[in-house]
């Protein structure tokens, strides 16, 4: 469809319509993006050496200790609609996700993280359940929003939800949850199974009791 229409918009738009889903989906670049990351001891012989991983795929596997992310081209364009969606919306929810290589790419489109930082709607953090092995090993949760501070440090937050059992510090995170402006809500969110998944169906209950509380959203468009 891509490549009949000639447009990533109007082909996820048809997709949509087709399927019959409600929303829409949105590429954050007009442009073709390679994830890069910056990695300490990815060699183990070599461990403190930094180097440079390439690619979604492998950066979300990578051994060693992440540093940071960025995407080629630098500062690439973002698409309108997305920049549009985020000032419009009502709230904003950044993750859950794979934390360097899904969450955090979005934060290194310039104009889409200035409409983060500008929007007048509020912004909700999902917290993962559990680090992700090789991307977020040995992460607290507060860590987690240290370097999503680290990539984008003007941009303030209005709530941090996590699940409670996965938080064994509390005062940490509220204290890292403040330093981005927000607060901490707990609710049990995660897959009554035990594996560390989102349940679907808590977390929408989770979303819904954080717009309610936090103010009021506007009807469905």
């Amino acid at each position: 469809l891509w490549e009949q229409l000639g447009d990533h918009v109007s082909a996820l738009d048809l997709v949509g319509k087709l399927l019959g889903a409600h929303g829409r989906v949105l590429p954050m670049s007009a442009v073709p993006l390679e994830l890069q990351a910056l990695v300490r001891g990815h060699d183990a012989d070599r461990p403190d050496e930094l180097s440079t991983v390439r690619g979604q795929a492998t950066v979300a596997l990578t051994p060693g200790e992440v540093q940071s992310v960025h995407v080629v081209p630098e500062d690439p364009p973002a698409v309108p609609e997305a920049v549009a969606a985020v000032l419009d919306a009502d709230w904003v929810v950044l993750g859950p996700g794979s934390w360097f290589s899904s969450v955090i790419p979005h934060l290194l489109v310039p104009e889409l993280l200035e409409a983060l930082q500008e929007t007048k709607a509020r912004r909700v953090l999902s917290l993962n359940l559990a680090p992700q092995p090789g991307e977020t090993d040995g992460f607290s949760p507060q860590r987690h929003l240290e370097v999503l501070a680290r990539h984008a440090p003007k941009l303030a937050l209005d709530v941090v939800l996590a699940d409670e059992a996965a938080v064994p510090d509390r005062d940490s995170l509220t204290e890292a949850a403040q330093r981005l402006g927000g607060t901490v809500e707990l609710a049990p969110v995660a897959a009554l199974d035990g594996s560390p998944r989102h349940d679907p169906e808590l977390l929408a209950a989770a979303y819904d009791r954080i717009f309610r509380m936090h103010g009021r959203i506007g009807p469905w468009r």
